[in-house]
C-alpha cells in the first residue's frame, strides 16, 4: 500500500488515462452501473485492499454528483420497505447506462425525449451479503409507465428521468428500489483503460473459446454490438454482463496495485450519479459488507421474457415472461434469489462462460 501522502497525490493528480478524457468534454456528464457500475465496480469488487482507499475521500467525494430521484414518487404508490433495516438489510439498486451526456443531476438540462437508457439492470445484494444477483431488464420490454400507459420500458426515463424510471420498475416488480446510479457508456472506455483493460472469454473460430483482451474502445464496441449477433438486443445485454464480469475480476486482481486502483476508484466516481443516499460512507458501509463477494458469488441474468412481438402501434418489442418473472421478482423481494434459482435451474437466462 502506498503512504498516505503518496496516496493523496495520486487521487488528487489529473489520471494520464481517464483524467484528460474526462476534462477534454467538459459536457455535461450522466454517471453509474453496486454493486454494478458503482456496486459492481466497486461494491462488488470485495477485499479489504481497496477498502483503505476510502480513507483518501475527499478528492473522491468531490467527483461524485449527486441527486433525488426519489422526491417525486409518491410514497404510497411504492413497495413495502423490508422488515429489517440498516446493514443487515437486503438492497436493491436500479442502474442505467444511458447514451445521453445530459446530466442526471440538473433538471435544467432535462429534454422530454431526448434521453434513452440502452442498459438497465436491477442489482439485488443479499441481507447476509454472500450473494448478489444482476437482473438485466430488455430496454423494449413492454411495460405500463406509470402516467403514459404502455410503452417500452426505457421510454420512461425519457419521459420522466430518474424518477419515472424507478417507479416503473417498482411497479413492474414489485420490489422496492433503495439506490439509483445512471452513467453513459462513454464510462465503459474510461472504467476499461482504468485498469488497464480486461479479458472477456468468447467462441474462438475452432468451436472452443479465448480470453480476449479488450481495451476500453474494444470494450465500448463489444457491449453495444447487436446488429451482427443471432440474438440481437438479448446478446447485446449478456456482453453488457459480461463486461462487467470482467470489470470485477480485473479489479479484484489489481487490488495490490495502488496506482492502478487510485485510477480506478477515480474513474468511477467520475463516471457516476448516484441518489443523494448513495455516499461515500454509504458504499463503505455496502463494500464492507459484500468483502468476501467473488464473481462466483454474483449470478448476473436477463429478465424472463417469452419473446418479441409488435404493440398495438407497430413497435418491436420484448415481451416478458410473467409466468416466471413474477415469481423472481417475489424471490428478490423477500430476499429469496439463491433459492428461486436452485429450485429452477432451467427456467432463468444466466450468463454463460463464454459470450458470444
Amino acid at each position: 500500500m502506498a503512504a498516505p501522502d503518496r496516496m493523496n497525490d495520486l487521487l488528487a493528480a489529473p489520471n494520464p488515462v481517464d483524467g484528460d478524457v474526462r476534462h477534454a468534454r467538459r459536457v455535461p456528464r450522466s454517471r453509474g452501473f453496486v454493486a454494478a457500475l458503482v456496486v459492481g465496480a466497486l461494491l462488488l469488487v470485495g477485499g479489504g485492499g481497496v477498502a483503505a482507499y476510502f480513507g483518501y475521500r475527499m478528492s473522491l467525494e468531490g467527483n461524485m454528483e449527486q441527486l433525488d430521484p426519489f422526491a417525486e414518487i409518491d410514497p404510497s404508490t411504492r413497495p413495502s420497505a423490508p422488515p429489517v433495516e440498516g446493514p443487515t438489510a437486503p438492497v436493491n439498486i436500479l442502474v442505467l447506462g444511458s447514451d445521453s451526456r445530459i446530466s442526471a443531476g440538473d433538471p435544467t438540462a432535462w429534454e422530454a425525449g431526448a434521453q434513452r437508457t440502452d442498459a438497465i439492470m436491477l442489482v439485488h445484494l443479499a441481507a447476509d451479503r454472500k450473494t448478489a444477483a444482476a437482473i438485466s431488464i430488455p430496454r423494449d420490454s413492454w411495460v405500463t409507465v406509470p402516467g403514459y400507459g404502455e410503452a417500452k420500458i426505457n421510454a420512461a426515463f425519457s419521459y420522466g428521468g430518474p424518477g419515472l424510471m424507478i417507479q416503473t420498475v417498482e411497479d413492474l416488480t414489485g420490489v422496492r428500489i433503495d439506490h439509483f446510479a445512471v452513467t453513459d457508456f462513454e464510462s465503459f472506455m474510461t472504467l476499461t483503460d482504468s485498469l488497464d483493460g480486461v479479458e472477456i472469454t468468447v467462441p474462438d473460430d475452432a468451436g472452443g473459446s479465448v480470453r480476449q483482451a479488450m481495451t476500453g474502445e474494444e470494450a465500448l464496441a463489444f457491449t453495444r454490438e447487436r446488429y451482427a449477433l443471432a440474438n440481437g438486443d438479448f446478446g447485446r445485454v449478456q456482453r453488457q454482463q459480461a463486461w462487467m464480469r470482467a470489470i470485477v475480476a480485473k479489479a479484484n486482481n489489481s487490488r495490490s496495485d495502488p496506482l492502478k486502483m487510485a485510477r480506478f476508484l477515480e474513474a468511477i466516481t467520475s463516471s457516476v450519479a448516484v441518489d443523494e443516499d448513495l455516499t461515500l460512507d454509504r458504499i463503505q458501509e455496502l463494500f464492507t459488507g459484500a468483502g468476501d463477494l467473488s464473481t462466483n458469488d454474483i449470478t448476473f441474468m436477463t429478465a424472463p421474457y417469452s419473446g418479441t412481438g409488435r404493440s398495438a402501434d407497430g413497435q418491436s418489442i420484448v415481451v416478458l415472461d410473467r409466468t416466471t418473472f413474477d415469481p423472481l421478482m417475489k424471490a428478490v423481494a423477500k430476499d429469496e434469489v439463491p433459492g428461486f434459482l436452485e429450485a429452477t435451474p432451467d427456467a432463468m437466462d444466466v450468463l454463460p462462460a463464454v459470450v458470444q
